[in-house]
């Protein structure tokens, strides 16, 4: 019995270092593949003020985009960039003016939305060497459970959450493509000729029945 109790828990642990190698390797794959979609070293960031009230709320998750050249940023974009005067922190602005429109020396200006100016040091000057991104989606309130684990935990847990938002979704569309043909198959369906087949036969025998009734009136 210990023999087998014994091979039974090593079967057992081995299934889970296993489960658990799996489940790594895949969030690694998630976290890479979104870093090379999204053109940026860390796509998540968490809203953590209230300066863009009411478009952007605390702690929700913006997915940000690198691949937009900064030369293409243009006034009404929100995007994402370090502070100008000492890279310390990391701001999410809407811009608000083009300062230089040159693309070798461009630089622009920002406003919070619910900020009633633009703050020197913080807003701009904001050149292609502060920008890290676009914002290209916005997912609510995310962040609050995130925000209290340490990077890059939290931007893990984003990424796996991110990852099975796009496969639950690229399953929806691919069962929606597949559910027209299978009603236009239905459609089709041979069944009804067979029922008028049977209703014909039915006809015929009552037809031919007739005539032997009317023989035995005339007789």
């Amino acid at each position: 019995m210990k023999v087998v109790e014994t091979s039974y828990n090593m079967t057992k642990t081995k299934s889970i270092i296993k489960d658990v190698i799996i489940v790594a390797v895949g969030v690694a794959a998630i976290w890479i593949g979104l870093q090379i979609v999204f053109g940026t070293q860390n796509p998540f960031y968490v809203v953590s003020s209230g300066s863009m009230v009411p478009v952007l709320e605390i702690y929700d998750v913006l997915i940000v985009n690198g691949n937009v050249p900064f030369e293409e940023i243009q006034i009404g974009d929100i995007i994402v960039f370090n502070r100008p005067s000492d890279h310390d922190r990391v701001i999410v602005h809407r811009v608000d003016a083009i300062l230089d429109d040159r693309p070798e020396s461009k630089t622009i200006k920002t406003k919070g939305d619910a900020n009633p100016i633009s703050i020197p040091g913080t807003d701009y000057p904001i050149t292609k060497e502060e920008y890290i991104g676009k914002v290209f989606y916005t997912i609510p309130q995310i962040g609050y459970v995130t925000r209290i684990l340490a990077p890059p935990i939290n931007y893990i847990i984003i990424a796996v959450i991110v990852g099975i938002m796009i496969v639950k979704q690229y399953s929806q569309k691919s069962k929606e493509k597949k559910e027209p043909k299978f009603e236009t198959d239905t459609a089709t369906d041979p069944l009804p000729p067979k029922e008028e087949f049977v209703k014909s036969d039915d006809a015929t025998y009552s037809i031919s029945s007739e005539p032997k009734s009317e023989d035995k009136d005339t007789k």
